[in-house]
This record gives structure tokens, sequence and C-alpha cells, in this order.
């Protein structure tokens, strides 16, 4: 015989709540969003252009104080990251009443790239992938997308010399970063891991997970291919074949997350940069500055650099040196400074600075990951 629900009259006393809950919360969620039109429109206004123009609809300073705040008030029991998971949706669909911003990615889709755009962005915002990084700088600069997203470092495998190298030369300024943890997954459809014959990944995947592979795959091929999202499409539907990839890869292809957080280092992540037309205008309170200067080549000059730093307060974030394309043993450094370049600290070191360099070029202030 079928079993009969028992109800439960407490259990239904309290989804009464939540339905109540969840009308005023839908409520107040309307009432912000159009708070938010108003503002959009306000500022459109004032910036003599069309409200329904995506060009200064991604304020990421006014974000960061959002998350800031929230986080400070958050007494649980949702974690903050949830929070500003939830927040991150709702400030991104307040932003599409206005305009849906487009972004171009490093892609394929399901990509970290892809992953980082939409930890950004949310899912209020039109994102294209892009074949490489410098398609993505090209994409924006002709303004065929508002933003762009590529990766720029990684926590063992250093910068990633592209995106610099195409800093120095474009217009484009950094208007923001993200920075994620690189979770790596064995995918697969085997339900069985003796079937699985060979893995695929991008070599820097296969190089992460060396070790677990080699332990727990001892029997199976390891092959590079182009991306962790092209391993994903080429194993789906393929049992003896198993990729190196992202949960987000899972997602699109319906793949098994066999195991997961197979890395072998714990603590790998990426940062990434959102490239754009302009920086942030206004002080986030948690900021960076990211310079790029060319010096003489002369005995002592990198101390010199870094000297008006110290005597100015600022910290020094990061630094990086790259050959100066065109021109054998000369570099240019990359430089990542605390603080806005409205910072009167700053601007007094970067003004110091500036003398003892054959270029100085600042690429961008915006709010720290």
């Amino acid at each position: 015989m079928p079993r009969t629900s028992v109800r439960d009259p407490l259990v239904d006393r309290e989804r009464a709540k939540i339905d109540r809950i969840d009308d005023r919360i839908l409520g107040l969620l309307n009432e912000r969003a159009r708070i938010a039109q108003r503002i959009g429109a306000r500022k459109a206004r004032r910036r003599g252009a069309r409200a329904g123009g995506a060009d200064g609809v991604w304020v990421p300073s006014r974000e960061q104080r959002i998350h800031r705040r929230l986080r400070g008030l958050n007494r649980g029991p949702l974690a903050d990251e949830h929070v500003r998971a939830i927040f991150r949706e709702i400030i991104s669909a307040s932003r599409a009443l206005e305009a849906r911003p487009a972004v171009a990615y490093l892609g394929p889709e399901g990509t970290f790239t892809n992953q980082a755009a939409r930890e950004v962005f949310g899912s209020g915002a039109t994102l294209s992938p892009a074949e490489s990084i410098a398609e993505v700088f090209t994409e924006v600069e002709h303004r065929r997308a508002d933003f762009g997203v590529v990766p720029v470092e990684n926590s063992t495998e250093g910068a990633v010399t592209s995106t610099l190298d195409l800093l120095v030369e474009s217009p484009l300024r950094i208007t923001g970063e993200a920075r994620l943890d690189v979770e790596q997954c064995l995918l697969g459809a085997a339900s069985d891991w003796r079937a699985i014959q060979r893995v695929l990944s991008h070599p820097q995947g296969l190089a992460q997970c060396r070790r677990w592979l080699a332990t727990n795959l001892p029997h199976a091929r390891l092959e590079p291919v182009a991306s962790t999202s092209r391993a994903a499409e080429l194993a789906a539907g393929d049992p003896t074949t198993a990729a190196v990839a992202s949960r987000l890869a899972a997602e699109r292809t319906g793949l098994r997350i066999l195991a997961a957080d197979i890395q072998d280092e714990r603590g790998n992540a990426t940062r990434f940069f959102v490239l754009g037309h302009r920086d942030a205008e206004t002080p986030s309170g948690e900021d960076k500055t990211s310079v790029v200067c060319t010096v003489k080549d002369e005995v002592g000059v990198l101390a010199k650099l870094l000297q008006p730093l110290a005597r100015s307060g600022v910290s020094l974030h990061k630094i990086e040196s790259r050959p100066l394309r065109g021109r054998p043993w000369e570099y240019v450094f990359f430089l990542d400074l605390r603080g806005h370049r409205s910072d009167a600290r700053v601007k007094r070191a970067l003004a110091r600075m500036q003398p003892l360099t054959t270029s100085l070029k600042i690429l961008g202030s915006y709010p720290a990951a």
C-alpha cells in the first residue's frame, strides 16, 4: 500500500512563516531595484549618456563597499560567502535593468576564467568566450565588449606573461580583479575507475594534479588538450576517458564528478584582471594601483625606483619584470601598490618615481580582491 504522509502542524506553521518572509523579501528586492533604476537614470543624465548604455553601469568600488558592510553585519547562520553570492546576483539583476554588460573572457565556456567572470558580474551580464587573451583585449578595445576578464597570475605557476605583455601597449585600464581558488576535479562517465584508459586536460591542469593521478590512476595515459573545458567535452559520452576540469565544466557537459579537489597543492589560486576603458574613479577603502615602467640600464636603478615607495609609506604588493618587446636585454617592471591613485601617499610616491624612469604608465586603480 502507498504510504500516506502525516502532516506536521509545527512544520506547516514554520513554512507559512517562510512564505510570509519570502513575500516581504520579494517586495524589498523590487523596491531596491526601482531605487537602483532611479540612480542609474540620474547618473546617465549627468554623463550625458543614454540610461540604457552599459558604460559606467558596473561600479566595483561601490559593490566592494556593499559586500564589506554586509560582512560586518552578518551574524549567521548564513556564511559570509553565501551572503556575498546572494547579493552578487541581486546587484547583477539590478544592474541588468539599466544595461546588460557584455563581457569577453578567455574561453571556451566552462574554464576557470569563465567561472571568474561569473563570480564578478553574476548572471545579469552577457558572457562571451574568446579564443585567446589577445582576442579578449581586442574585443574590449574595439568596444564589441564592455569588459574583459583575463588571468594574470597563478599561485603555483606564476605570472601569465601574455596578459602582462599586452597591458604594456593597450589603452585599456584595469578596472577590477578577482581571485579564484582552483579546484580541479576528475570528471567522467565511468562507473569503475579501472575502465578509464586516458585522462585529458590542459597541460597546466595535468601538472597541478600529477601526483594524485599517478597514485590513483597509474594505468591511465595523460593527454594534454587545448583547455580543461575541451577535455570535458571530449570525455563526455566516453566511459574510457576522464577529464581534469572544473565543476562548471561538469555542469556544462553532464559528466559526473568522480573525485573533487584533486590538485596536489591545496593553496592553488588564480588571480584575474577585469579590463575596461576606465578604472575605479573613487576608492573603495581597500584598493590597489598597478603601474608599468621602463628604467635606464644602470647599477642600482631598481633600488632607487623603490625608495620613493618607502619614503611615502606605500606598500608594494608585487613586482614582476618582463623583457621589453623589440628591445633585447631591456626590461619593463610591473608594480602593484597598496592604495588608490587618488590617495595622497600614492600620488607622492608616483611623482617621486617618475624622474627615475624612462616611462611610467598607471594601468589602473581598482578594489583589491
